[in-house]
């Protein structure tokens, strides 16, 4: 039983460590920006009705060819918002790819249960838990990024006001924010700037930035500079007002990140200290611990175990978040 369990497992890892190499050597899209810009424009103007040649409905098809020969492609395009999360966390990897790099953990996973002491019904717990790590590292990504683009908003608010008082106009300023600012906040601003300048409306734009980054400080802006494009008013001191607001606002959240320190300090502590013990039992005694896996009475514990560490992680993380 071993022997097929070994082999089965091992064609798991040769299938997906070859699908995962035939996608990582595959030649990716060669897109310029402005390409990208091109082909979504033609896609806003098919959908509001307007006609479309022939020739820049070929070049469309063309520009996603080589896309949509990947594995899987299709599949995970049609999963709600996956790509809008992959470019907020900044990563130009394609979908498929971040399949195969989690099929192939869970083929390392499973092996590893089958070629060590390990229980072989661990296998599927151990490599869904290496396969969720991409999707925990594009988690932090997304996190770390929309952190950073909001604490640069403040600052392009006030960079953009004073393009403003100077005499620029708001596409100017739009400019003039891509520019100077660093990544994330610049090339979003100078992607609004360039939709403008291909055609779309500003207002357009700008509410195609806010719905790309999730952030409410956008949001605000967004609302802000349609409503001032409509009623009229001095935007500049709109948008010092905004930046003062956003400011005062990070400054709340500096001084709660503070405050809740020691909560999230103890509730890495508590929710790190079973799973650290559970490894430790298992190296020192390993038939000690292995009545969770062969005892029904241990099959209960575990997961009640499990429940109650979830359970315990949800009331500490809603305990520590204080939204502002």
């Amino acid at each position: 039983m071993s022997v097929v369990a070994i082999a089965i497992g091992f064609g798991v890892f040769v299938a997906a460590a070859a699908g995962f190499a035939a996608v990582t050597l595959m030649p990716g899209p060669q897109q310029s920006a402005t390409e990208d810009r091109l082909a979504m424009m033609a896609n806003r103007r098919r959908g509001r009705g307007e006609p479309d040649d022939e020739a820049s409905s070929q070049s469309l098809m063309l520009l996603g060819a080589e896309v949509d020969k990947l594995p899987f492609a299709d599949l995970l395009d049609s999963v709600p918002g996956f790509k809008d999360f992959m470019e907020q966390a900044g990563l130009k990897i394609h979908p498929a790819k971040v399949l195969f790099v989690c099929l192939v953990l869970f083929g390392l996973g499973f092996i590893a249960c089958v070629a060590t002491p390990v229980p072989v019904a661990l296998g599927p717990v151990l490599g869904g838990m290496l396969a969720v790590l991409p999707i925990g590292y594009i988690f932090m990504k997304r996190r770390k990024r929309l952190k950073k683009f909001g604490n640069q908003m403040p600052e392009a608010l006030e960079l953009l006001s004073r393009s403003l008082r100077a005499g620029h106009s708001l596409n100017a300023g739009f400019g003039l924010v891509g520019s100077e600012m660093e990544d994330p906040l610049g090339p979003e601003f100078q992607r609004a700037f360039e939709e403008q300048n291909l055609g779309i409306p500003l207002d357009e734009a700008i509410e195609e930035m806010a719905n790309r980054i999730p952030n409410m400080d956008v949001r605000f802006f967004a609302t802000a500079v349609a409503l001032q494009r409509q009623t009229g008013g001095d935007l500049a001191e709109i948008l010092d007002k905004i930046g003062r607001l956003v400011r005062e606002r990070l400054t709340i959240q500096g001084q709660i990140q503070a405050l809740t320190g020691e909560g999230r300090m103890s509730g890495a502590v508590l929710l790190g200290m079973p799973p650290a013990l559970f490894l430790m039992m298992l190296k020192m005694n390993f038939e000690y611990i292995s009545l969770l896996f062969t005892d029904p009475l241990g099959h209960l514990f575990m997961g009640i175990g499990i429940f109650t560490q979830a359970l315990g992680a949800i009331v500490i993380k809603k305990i520590i978040t204080i939204k502002v």
